[in-house]
Formats: C-alpha cells, sequence, structure tokens
C-alpha cells in the first residue's frame, strides 16, 4: 500500500476541476465523506464502497458542503463517520462534477455517502461536488471522526472541527 500511496500520480490525471472559470470557489485541502461505522474499513487496497462498484465512483463532499449531505441523507442516523480525507494523497482521480442523481440509500450496515442531488432544500444549481474515481488511499485519511446527529436529528459541525 505504501508504494501505491507515494507513487506519483501527475496532477492532470489525479483531478478534472470543471469549474476552471471560478465558477465555484472552493477549498481543496480536505474533503469529506460521509460512512456508517460497520462499513469503515481501509485495508491494503484502500476503501471501496459500494458505489465504487455500482456507479464507479466514491461521493464526497466539501467541509461547506457536509451538513448539508448528512441531513439530506442521514437525518437520525446515529452510527455515522466523517472521514477526512487529503485530497493532495489520492492516487485515483478525483473530479469536481454537477451532483448525481438520487438513488435510494444502502442499508445502514453498508452505506456510504449517497449522491448528493439537488432537492429542494438541496446544493444550488452549478454547485459540485468531488467524485473519486478509484478507492481511498489509506495514507490520505486525515482523520475518522464520530458524527452524532443532535437531539432532534439533524447534523452540524462542531466549530472546534476545521
Amino acid at each position: 500500500m505504501r508504494e501505491a500511496a507515494s507513487r506519483s500520480v501527475p496532477e492532470a490525471e489525479r483531478r478534472v476541476d470543471v469549474a476552471d472559470d471560478g465558477e465555484q470557489a472552493r477549498d481543496d485541502r480536505v474533503i469529506c465523506h460521509l460512512v456508517g461505522r460497520t462499513a469503515w474499513s481501509v485495508g491494503a487496497a484502500g476503501y471501496r464502497p459500494v458505489s465504487l462498484g455500482t456507479e464507479g465512483f466514491i461521493h464526497f463532499s466539501t467541509p461547506e458542503q457536509i451538513v448539508g449531505t448528512a441531513n439530506r441523507f442521514y437525518a437520525g442516523r446515529d452510527d455515522l463517520l466523517l472521514v477526512v480525507v487529503d485530497p493532495q494523497r489520492l492516487t485515483a482521480p478525483l473530479r469536481w462534477e454537477p451532483p448525481a442523481a438520487v438513488v435510494p440509500a444502502a442499508p445502514v450496515a453498508t452505506a456510504s455517502v449517497p449522491p448528493a442531488a439537488a432537492t429542494a432544500s438541496g446544493p444550488a444549481t452549478g454547485e459540485l461536488f468531488p467524485h473519486l474515481y478509484g478507492p481511498i488511499d489509506a495514507g490520505a485519511v486525515a482523520a475518522v471522526i464520530p458524527f452524532p446527529p443532535g437531539s432532534d436529528g439533524t447534523f452540524s459541525v462542531p466549530p472546534t472541527l476545521w
């Protein structure tokens, strides 16, 4: 695994920024993935959720998008982990794309971030989300943090997290 994580991948192969004309300002220092506790594991080959096989990519959000994604798709779930990833340490291609179409969320035991599709309370038109077209390298994981909802079942980010 160490060789894969440390191998040099040209920037152009790792990222395709579809907002290259400044459509959406963003902070690329970290990206975030939500996953149920029982589904999270990073082995020698990296983390490969069901969405990687079924949709071809892993859903991510920016720190600014994570609360909206969690509230849209996971309100009330108390088993979530927030996986914080350093995109500079990923070896698979990372692309910034419009939200994917809505698909039903997987059962709690295997759930990973479902598509962040636009809804009445969803992302603004033109908003882009990071999609990783390969596994999450173990060496790219900066932190894995319990992400419980509040007493009303909704999520918020503790002010000290970022």
